[in-house]
């Protein structure tokens, strides 16, 4: 990754906001989007960020199930200070559940993986044939094409 950014300074903005312009106005994501549909380097680094972001969501994920399954095997063996096991397990899913919600608030991972899921709705839509399509509600059709 040796490519140098097109325009420096828009580069040095992006980075700073994480390559995040999701919360941005419109008129002012327009030269934004742009630079990131020219620029390479900015590219490649929202991708990096946005891999991040959702790996971090679904690691904090994966450890809350884990301290979830760990209270229900507790609870049901029974063990000697299972009380405390209990507590220690029930604390690892609040943790893991409010580092899932503070990268959820942090991030624009979920608008991301909304994105992605609307990308994925759009491409089944048009694979479908025509009378298939005719037959879904308006409002659905007009929620999965945008228009």
């Amino acid at each position: 990754m040796s490519q140098q950014c097109i325009d420096p300074i828009v580069g040095k903005i992006l980075a700073g906001w994480r390559y995040d312009i999701s919360g941005l106005a419109l008129e002012m994501r327009s030269d934004y989007e742009s630079h990131l549909a020219d620029c390479e380097h900015c590219r490649g680094r929202q991708q990096m960020h946005r891999i991040i972001d959702v790996g971090l969501i679904a690691l904090a994920s994966i450890s809350a199930g884990v301290f979830l399954l760990a209270f229900g095997v507790i609870w049901h063996l029974g063990p000697r200070h299972a009380f405390w096991l209990e507590i220690a397990a029930l604390a690892g899913f609040a943790l893991s559940a409010l580092i899932w919600l503070g990268v959820a608030v942090a991030t624009p991972a979920p608008v991301t993986v909304l994105d992605a899921a609307k990308e994925g709705a759009r491409r089944g839509f048009d694979r479908l044939p025509q009378e298939i399509r005719q037959r879904l509600p308006e409002e659905l059709r007009i929620k999965i094409t945008g228009t």
